[in-house]
């Protein structure tokens, strides 16, 4: 027993530095010194002439766009061009190395780091689940939200059909990470709790990737016929999944090369078109 409670001590012993230096640890990101308080969560968003660099390692060049609440952006581009730094710049996980992004007319360096965050629903390619019941993960953000409100979530987001399956229903415990269900499972789950979050701007980053075409549409659809009074910003490398999105722009290498409707940006014949068309292609193939 003393050779046990010794071997206990030293674990505790290693654990408590490891804790007390993740604790130490100061913020890069600082709060604003006067942060300006709004009156509401905002819904208007403004790229001015981003920059981004990285350990002097530019990252993004120029971006620029100006997203009116309830409209949409599609970003779409290759993997390493830039897509998901825009997301995280928006939620101020990074600051800008140059321009600036506002919300309704504000610097969000100037606004309170809680503001910034509560006014976007978040939902990363790489999602992430506590080993929790899938109706606790998808209220993540309201441990008060009805049941009728989390299965509303749950069917925007093509959830509910495998949910109502699983052994305990809603009930079910998924898992560290959500080690029981598959990946797109998982994404579907990850929308829901974005959904429920009820904030007025959704961000999308290539959230759909491990879904079929069909449900990815169906999702999408949802998305636009019941949130269209939210702003919306998706990124992805399906055209399939921004083609409906007021405006389009692709980047290449943290650049936006090309801007426009889909319908403009068919007409181009660019890249954009030879994605889309690649991807139609290998989609027809696959039914066939």
């Amino acid at each position: 027993n003393v050779g046990w409670l010794g071997n206990c001590f030293a674990s505790a012993i290693a654990s408590n530095k490891k804790l007390n230096k993740i604790l130490a640890e100061e913020p890069q990101i600082a709060e604003p010194e006067n942060p300006v308080e709004l009156s509401k969560l905002p819904g208007d968003l403004e790229f001015h002439h981003v920059d981004f660099s990285l350990h002097d390692t530019p990252i993004l060049q120029d971006i620029d766009f100006t997203l009116k609440q309830g409209h949409t952006l599609g970003i779409m581009g290759m993997t390493g061009s830039g897509k998901t730094t825009i997301v995280n710049l928006l939620e101020r996980f990074y600051d800008v190395t140059d321009g600036y992004i506002c919300l309704d007319g504000h610097d969000i360096r100037t606004l309170p780091l809680r503001t910034v965050r509560d006014t976007s629903s978040v939902v990363m390619q790489d999602v992430f689940l506590f080993s929790e019941s899938v109706a606790n993960n998808i209220a993540l953000y309201d441990e008060d939200a009805s049941d009728e409100k989390v299965v509303h979530c749950a069917q925007m987001a093509c959830a509910d059909n495998f949910a109502t399956k699983l052994a305990d229903g809603y009930d079910t415990i998924v898992g560290e990470r959500g080690l029981g269900l598959s990946g797109g499972q998982k994404q579907r789950v990850s929308i829901a709790r974005a959904l429920l979050k009820d904030a007025p701007v959704i961000l999308l980053d290539d959230c759909t990737s491990a879904l079929d075409y069909e449900t990815e549409k169906e999702i999408t659809a949802n998305l636009f016929k019941n949130y269209g009074d939210r702003t919306m910003i998706v990124a992805s490398h399906r055209a399939g999944s921004v083609a409906y999105c007021d405006e389009i722009i692709y980047l290449e290498d943290g650049k936006i090369v090309e801007r426009g409707t889909h319908e403009e940006l068919i007409a181009m014949k660019g890249r954009y078109y030879d994605i889309f068309t690649e991807q139609e292609s290998l989609r027809e193939e696959e039914i066939n």
